[in-house]
């Protein structure tokens, strides 16, 4: 059995984790802040089960203060740090990037701070496709120059992977950089895409579609991610001297109208669609290269997007009231 410490373990890859890791018969320690980025009661939801597990331990503070994150490292014996808090989205890092560069970066040296001090050495990060920004070539790489972000949140997840090199060469940590690709499935946010046009669908309200429909995510379903998270946490548990990113995506993109059309269809409703122009910060493209990830740490994408939008949808029904 090993310790686990998962930030932002409320949210929805950190509970989904969070839930696994507990099935494998591991302790998992979780902080979470519960902010007013989207209904704390969702967050709330995500954990209800697990607050019955003695396995599972909560810490209701924000990574940002350095007092609370030294409590947890003096309190606990901790294997192993899965850091998942950030804050989240592009276009709102354009509203506010003062507030991302103090959450996703000055959070995350906290964090490295105090697996530096308590002797920490094992660390698996959320980076984000984001990084890649408009790279014109494709499928996408873990090593191509990815130094033009056009956006707050990638230029943050940029500076944690060169921020977490630092501290890989200074202090001998153990570090893997995960690239997620668009995750997708039960409990996904509400302001993310899927879970935003299956609400208004089965409401009879407009779908906004930015730009013509034409371009692409590389949608990854959640049991498929926390697959990825956990084969990296084994990875760098019995490796020395790690330090690599690593691609998390299905390596196959769905266009925006593809996406449109098959939650239309396991729904049986037809969709209001309002086009407006593209966004600010939106990218083009996303699609994830995943030959480095299949080497290292074997992992293997399984869930098709048809089967993923039809277990999120059935999910969704059961509880839609949280989202209403």
């Amino acid at each position: 059995m090993k310790t686990y410490f998962i930030t932002g373990g409320a949210g929805f890859i950190g509970s989904s984790l969070a839930e696994e890791l507990i099935k494998r018969d591991n302790q998992v320690i979780v902080i979470d802040n519960f902010c007013d980025f989207y209904n704390p009661k969702i967050k709330e939801n995500n954990i209800k089960e697990l607050l019955k597990n003695e396995k599972f331990k909560i810490y209701r503070n924000d990574i940002r203060d350095r007092e609370a994150i030294k409590k947890i490292f003096d309190e606990n014996k901790i294997d192993i740090v899965v850091h998942l808090a950030a804050m989240a989205g592009v276009r709102p890092s354009i509203e506010n990037p003062i507030l991302y560069q103090e959450v996703n970066c000055m959070g995350t040296q906290n964090i490295l701070e105090e697996m530096k001090m308590h002797n920490i050495t094992n660390l698996v990060m959320a980076s984000s496709s984001s990084v890649y920004g408009n790279c014109r070539e494709i499928p996408f790489r873990e090593d191509m120059i990815v130094d033009f972000a056009i956006s707050p949140y990638a230029a943050t997840k940029k500076a944690n992977e060169v921020m977490t090199h630092v501290y890989h060469k200074l202090y001998n940590m153990n570090v893997i950089m995960l690239r997620f690709f668009t995750v997708y499935g039960p409990k996904q946010r509400p302001d993310l895409a899927i879970n935003k046009f299956t609400r208004l669908m089965m409401n009879d309200e407009e779908i906004p579609m930015f730009g013509n429909g034409l371009t692409s995510r590389d949608y990854t379903y959640i049991d498929d991610i926390v697959d990825g998270i956990i084969k990296s946490c084994f990875y760098t548990l019995n490796n020395q001297n790690v330090y690599e990113i690593l691609n998390l995506g299905n390596s196959e993109p769905v266009t925006l109208k593809e996406m449109i059309e098959t939650i239309s269809e396991v729904l049986g409703v037809n969709p209001i669609i309002k086009e407006l122009p593209m966004q600010p910060g939106d990218v083009d493209r996303t699609f994830a290269d995943i030959t480095k990830a299949k080497r290292i740490i074997n992992y293997d994408p399984k869930t098709s997007f048809k089967q993923g939008i039809t277990n999120f949808v059935n999910w969704y029904k059961s509880n839609k009231e949280l989202y209403n």
